[in-house]
């Protein structure tokens, strides 16, 4: 036998096909609990950038290393760490499999040169898996899928492919079958070189005689290989149908260049826990990621001069900002001054190589670097940076999805108020899927999320990095409140207490409108019962009354006349008349037969296919209403289920529907319109007022 793996640390200078390129940069995605930090943590122990895989139980990995992402055993941010193989420089990003940490793994994609997907061998993970790849398919992401923890699955891999196939827009071209001895995962077939191998653990694999029992099984499996390669190949079908073998160059080649098209979707095999397929995976890199300049061309920025685009923001305690950004064109030193995309100037303080939580300086980045630049405070990730005067064309970026669950932060010390706005302006720049709200109606600040587990690392952060400690608070409703009858009243204000009085009659007719008919006034004064100038005042007067009603809520939908009235030529006054139209309100408003109502929200819900009847369910006992099903367009599968739920439902319907779906489902929503409530949940809602009022 003899060893397949060549160096393992990046000593050589070997280049492969196509030569040296440069720095490349990729990410590791995949659905929660895949595997992809302890994928990394093999890949900087196969590269020799770390002397030994740590690993998650132990608390000892480059990526999570934060007090958070360990106390949850889980990724709550990205993981930034360079590697070096066969004299080739990588930056691989790992991004949370959390739906809720998500949206930080989107601003990544497009400083990707490609990514790793990882999942396990589970028909369960489709949904899941779907979710990530039309993320790529969207974003225009060459990938590959690495089937992880294949030591530990039960499904032969021919019976996986086709039941993961449905998350996948782009064919799955498995390129390697497993050799199992015993119910255990041995070694590999590669399809391509048809070369067997053993696995060693934490060891290069060596190569070995193919099995006799797997023989048959990998000539079939080979040929179905390059059946879907010759899709996109004329003269490889061609040879296919005469039964000419093609030379393993051509398969290479292929592989390569229908990844890179974005027309298939490779698979290999391996475990990350145990270090098997780990030198495959990064061999496949070596040869098939597409170069910086690939990047740039499809970001559009390939004819900058200069251009380096902002995927992470990163506060620290001593060194102040660190914006991680990868560098697609010209070199930018420390000292450079940049333009953002407004075209604002900063000058870059510092420029650090990132690994985990560490910093450590280096030289100036040039394309195809990953790196963190320092101090420049008002760039956003998001951003494509230049040197220069005029701003870069911008790199197209998704937008921060819509807040899923939102929390009060109640303040133990008020003069907190200012300190926290910094804090959770300095979070909200980390990670923009956090938006921070002052609703000055319901007199609340409001920090809104993804879900219960981000709106908790956040607390979490708040109090770890900036030392402020709030109490968690129910969400308020915004309750309002309006009439169904009509009536007339007439109120007197008046007052004498030595010199000048107050005096201020009005007679007012108080009238409801139709839902959405929000608050009118109007006069038909006569004969000068009330001077011109007064009636503005009687208006103030009715309107301060109106944003708290009878029940204690904001009115709407009320008309309001001023119809008579007189005055006094010395008592009379424009606080007379404000107060007399405030008291006519307060004595007529309760005859007026005053009812709640309540915020209803319309909402989307987009979920698989199967997932409908629970979902139904979960609406049904929030005291919501279906409108409809359609397809979801571009999701196969799946289903959007249009409804109206009421607002003081909403909360934590997030937390059930993700229940319902594994963690994929997903909702969107605005304000529909204000409907009655009666009854118990009435008294309720009203009962509960008083109590927070006293």
């Amino acid at each position: 036998m003899t060893s397949s793996d060549g160096p393992k640390g990046g000593n050589g200078t070997q280049s492969g096909r196509g030569g040296v390129r440069g720095a490349r940069c990729v990410a590791l995605i995949g659905p929660f609990a895949s595997g992809k930090t302890t994928l990394l943590e093999a890949i900087l122990a196969r590269t020799g950038s770390i002397t030994r895989a740590g690993s998650i139980a132990g608390k000892s990995t480059i990526g999570d290393s934060s007090p958070e992402a360990r106390d949850h055993v889980m990724s709550v941010s990205l993981n930034v760490a360079e590697a070096s193989f066969l004299g080739e420089q990588y930056t691989f990003i790992d991004c949370p499999g959390s739906v809720e940490f998500a949206f930080e793994g989107a601003l990544a994609l497009p400083a990707c040169d490609m990514a790793i997907v990882v999942c396990e061998p589970d028909p369960k993970r489709v949904s899941a898996l779907q979710v990530i790849l039309k993320q790529l398919d969207d974003a225009g992401v060459p990938h590959l899928l690495f089937l992880n923890k294949i030591d530990a699955s039960t499904i032969p891999v021919h019976d996986v492919i086709p039941s993961l196939q449905p998350a996948s827009a782009k064919p799955l071209v498995l390129r390697q079958l497993p050799i199992w001895e015993n119910g255990i995962a041995t070694g590999f077939v590669d399809l391509a070189s048809e070369r067997a191998y053993v696995y060693r653990e934490h060891a290069s694999s060596k190569v070995i005689e193919l099995p006799s029992a797997i023989a048959a099984r990998e000539k079939e499996a080979r040929f179905q290989m390059l059946e879907k390669l010759a899709d996109y190949d004329d003269e490889l079908m061609e040879q296919l149908l005469v039964d000419i073998p093609p030379p393993n160059d051509r398969v290479f080649d292929d592989l390569t260049k229908e990844l890179r098209d974005g027309l298939i979707c490779p698979v290999l095999i391996g475990s990350a826990e145990h270090g098997h397929g780990i030198l495959r995976l990064l061999k496949a890199l070596r040869h098939e990621c597409p170069t910086v300049e690939d990047t740039a061309k499809r970001l559009k920025i390939d004819g900058a001069k200069s251009a380096a685009y902002v995927f992470k923001s990163v506060h620290t305690k001593a060194g102040g900002k660190l914006s991680l950004a990868r560098v697609f064109a010209g070199e930018i030193a420390d000292g450079t001054t940049v333009t953002s995309a407004d075209g604002h100037e900063e000058r870059v303080a510092g420029i650090f190589t990132i690994r985990g939580e560490e910093a450590v300086k280096r030289g100036a980045a040039k394309a195809g670097d990953t790196v963190a630049f320092g101090r420049l405070d008002s760039i956003r990730s998001g951003e494509t940076i230049s040197v220069g005067k005029a701003p870069a064309m911008q790199a197209a970026v998704p937008k921060a999805p819509q807040p899923a669950l939102a929390i009060g932060l109640g303040l133990k010390d008020r003069k907190d108020e200012v300190k926290l706005s910094s804090a959770v302006t300095k979070l909200t720049d980390e990670d923009p899927s956090l938006t921070l709200e002052h609703n000055a109606e319901m007199h609340q600040i409001l920090l809104h999320g993804q879900g219960e587990m981000h709106l908790r690392v956040a607390l979490e952060r708040l109090m770890r990095k900036y030392g402020i400690d709030v109490a968690r608070e129910k969400r308020r409703i915004g309750y309002k409140e309006t009439i169904r009858t009509a009536t007339e009243v007439r109120a007197r204000h008046k007052k004498q207490s030595g010199g000048h009085g107050q005096f201020g009659d009005v007679k007012l007719d108080i009238k409801p409108l139709p839902r959405s008919g929000g608050i009118t006034f109007n006069e038909t004064i006569t004969g000068g019962v009330i001077p011109k100038n007064f009636i503005p005042s009687v208006e103030i007067g009715v309107r301060d009354y109106l944003i708290e009603g009878p029940l204690g809520f904001p009115v709407v939908d009320v008309a309001v006349t001023l119809t008579d009235g007189s005055y006094h030529t010395v008592d009379s006054s424009d606080m007379a008349f404000r107060q007399a139209g405030r008291l006519a309100m307060s004595e007529g408003m309760p005859k007026c037969n005053p009812v709640l109502l309540e915020p209803i929200m319309a909402v989307t819900i987009a979920v698989p296919s199967e997932s409908n009847a629970r979902i139904n369910g979960i609406i049904s006992q929030r005291r919501g209403h279906i409108l409809g099903f359609d397809a979801r367009p571009g999701w196969p599968g799946w289903d959007l289920i249009q409804a109206q739920i009421p607002e003081a439902e909403m909360d934590n319907l997030i937390i059930d529907l993700r229940s319902a779906t594994a963690g994929v489902g997903s909702f969107t929503f605005g304000f529909d319109h204000l409907s009655e409530v009666s009854g118990r949940l009435r008294d309720q809602v009203l009962a509960a007022s008083r109590a927070a009022a006293e």
